[in-house]
């Protein structure tokens, strides 16, 4: 009888299962959290002999708020959530049926005949959920776009370098310039379309993350 060795097929399923795991995170692995770089400016004429100087003017009323594409904006972090959720489901079902029947036969013979039936049923169940998060800090991004209703596209992304791994922030989304303070920030409350990413990499991650055979039997590939 022919014997079939599973050592090939065991890591075959182990490499498609370790396959499925998340790619690593880098710094500038995703375009969508790139900063981005300003455009050239055109250049400017000078005027020899005059004492304006194009090159070097400056609006009247002009700030130094992040307003074009290249332009850095610090966005404070005040991101807090809490949710709370509880269901509870209560089912009662009773029913019964009874009957009865009696006869006589030719020899006076008595008979009775009773029927008695009875069902109960009685479901039960609870769920309670809670969650909330935090997050507090800042982060410099800069202006990717600016669309043609004046509001500023920001994105960017942070990273720090710690014992054992690195932690990173990583936010996009749509700023309106009449939010944005005259210290040129703006609470992450006040993005529209906001995308926040925090994370970390390295040894400290990685012992929290779950392995590839504990994700298996919690998956719905699992069928018990």
């Amino acid at each position: 009888m022919m014997k079939l060795n599973r050592a090939p097929t065991v890591a075959l399923v182990a490499a498609i299962l370790a396959g499925c795991d998340a790619m690593p995170v880098k710094r500038g692995d995703n375009p969508d959290f790139i900063a981005a770089s300003a455009s050239a400016p055109i250049p400017q004429q000078y005027n020899n002999g005059a004492i304006f100087q194009a090159a070097q003017s400056r609006g009247l009323f002009e700030d130094y708020k992040a307003r074009q594409v290249g332009d850095l904006l610090n966005v404070l972090l005040v991101e807090k959530t809490d949710a709370s959720k509880t269901a509870k489901t209560s089912v009662t079902k009773e029913s019964g049926a009874e009957a009865d029947y009696s006869q006589s036969d030719l020899s006076n013979a008595g008979g009775l005949f009773s029927i008695a039936m009875s069902a109960n049923r009685d479901f039960a169940g609870e769920g309670d959920s809670e969650q909330s998060n935090s997050l507090e800090g800042s982060i410099s991004v800069m202006v990717a776009d600016v669309l043609p209703n004046g509001n500023l596209v920001i994105q960017g992304e942070k990273w720090l370098g710690l014992n054992q791994g690195k932690e990173y922030v990583r936010l996009r989304g749509i700023v309106r310039p009449v939010d944005i303070t005259a210290e040129n920030t703006v609470l992450s409350t006040q993005v529209g379309d906001v995308q926040i990413y925090y994370g970390g990499t390295g040894a400290v991650a990685d012992s929290n993350a779950m392995g590839w055979i504990m994700r298996f039997f919690v998956s719905a590939l699992m069928p018990f």
